[in-house]
């Protein structure tokens, strides 16, 4: 007798020690209720699979069995959302009907083998050209595979941002809050970057159009290989740009004669990148801050001079960006002297640093 199965895929991880975004469980089993004139009896089979290669969680095992008790059967569990009830983290899993992908030539369970026979493929897409063709192989060993089915919901709008995403094979569609599709992103390209230096939710939600196949990256190895390859620095620098210039348009050309605004309405970090991103040259004055007022100098986007109360330089960068609320105004043009003054340091660096370090005092405040 066989019992009938369903599957659950891992769709969002909030700190989980145990599991990662992509994993598979199945639940198989069946729920009777008997009654007679003595007592109700409830008779249940219970089978959760979870992957090889991790440890076993009686915490999300019990949460997957309730599911099953509640409608009796496998099969008839409708396709939904359930949150593990989770310990010192905790996990969405979203069901689904079917997982045959047999024409994908990949497994979930990823390998440097398999990374090493899509190496050609990959050093055609963009995000690796821009690394020296001998460090192409061990950027790669850091990304693991994952593969989707037509529909599959890779992340959604609102959730945490955990994984920078390639597409190395198929397409997905990007949709915006009222479930209308803005845009199709293909073989090679990338999402998911935006949530995880900017440390906002993600943006939009993203669904598979077609049968894809998707490299991912944590945020720990993303950082890393941020970190240690200046050239997928500027990469990101310009996608950024790029993604950045169509939405940042009006505040573009607001910014070349002047702009003011408050930090409640545009964040420190997005400020930056707006000022950076679009090579703009002047001064940024904020006020009505908790430690007095801070004043930033820019040239061609470079960040030159910066000073919070007491504070000079990449400290106070770092310290403002954990201000929500001030005034702003940045001012177009600098004073010729400060136009040989060197950078501060590089800009995607300072964010990516300023942005670890914001998140570092989330979790201690958490904890």
């Amino acid at each position: 007798m066989s019992f009938p199965k369903v599957l659950f895929k891992v769709t969002e991880n909030n700190k989980c020690p145990l599991f990662s975004f992509g994993d598979t469980f199945s639940v198989t089993g069946i729920t009777i209720s008997m009654t007679n004139e003595e007592e109700n009896t409830l008779f249940s089979t219970v089978i959760i699979t979870s992957p090889l290669d991790k440890e076993k969680c009686k915490v999300l095992s019990s949460d997957l069995a309730k599911i099953l008790i509640q409608y009796e059967r496998a099969e008839k569990i409708p396709v939904c959302l359930i949150t593990c009830s989770g310990c010192t983290g905790s996990l969405r899993l979203e069901n689904y009907k079917d997982n045959s992908l047999e024409d994908l030539e990949f497994d979930n369970n990823s390998n440097p083998a398999e990374m090493d026979s899509i190496l050609h493929l990959l050093r055609d897409f963009a995000f690796f050209k821009s690394i020296n063709e001998k460090d192409v192989k061990k950027v790669a060993q850091h990304f693991k595979i994952n593969k989707f089915k037509a529909n599959d919901i890779v992340i959604r709008k609102g959730s945490p941002g955990g994984n920078f995403y390639i597409i190395a094979k198929g397409s997905v569609n990007v949709i915006n809050k009222v479930g209308i599709s803005i845009s199709t992103l293909k073989q090679g390209d990338v999402f998911g970057e935006m949530s995880l230096i900017c440390n906002d939710p993600v943006s939009a939600t993203i669904q598979v159009c077609e049968p894809t196949v998707i490299l991912y990256i944590d945020r720990k190895n993303f950082l890393k290989i941020l970190d240690q390859y200046p050239a997928i620095q500027l990469y990101f620098t310009r996608l950024m740009a790029k993604r950045l210039s169509k939405s940042n348009m009006i505040r573009a050309q607001d910014l070349s004669s002047g702009m003011i605004g408050n930090l409640a309405e545009i964040p420190p970090e997005a400020l930056f990148q707006i000022l950076n991103m679009n090579q703009k040259t002047g001064i940024l004055t904020i006020t009505e801050l908790p430690k007095g007022s801070a004043r930033f100098s820019f040239r061609q986007g470079a960040l030159i001079k910066a000073k919070y109360d007491d504070i000079i330089g990449e400290g106070a960068f770092y310290e403002i960006l954990q201000e929500p609320e001030g005034r702003f105004r940045f001012t177009p043009g600098i004073p010729t002297e400060e136009f040989e003054i060197p950078e501060i340091g590089y800009f995607m660096k300072l964010l990516m640093e300023g942005m670890r370090r914001l998140d570092e005092g989330r979790n201690q405040n958490i904890n």
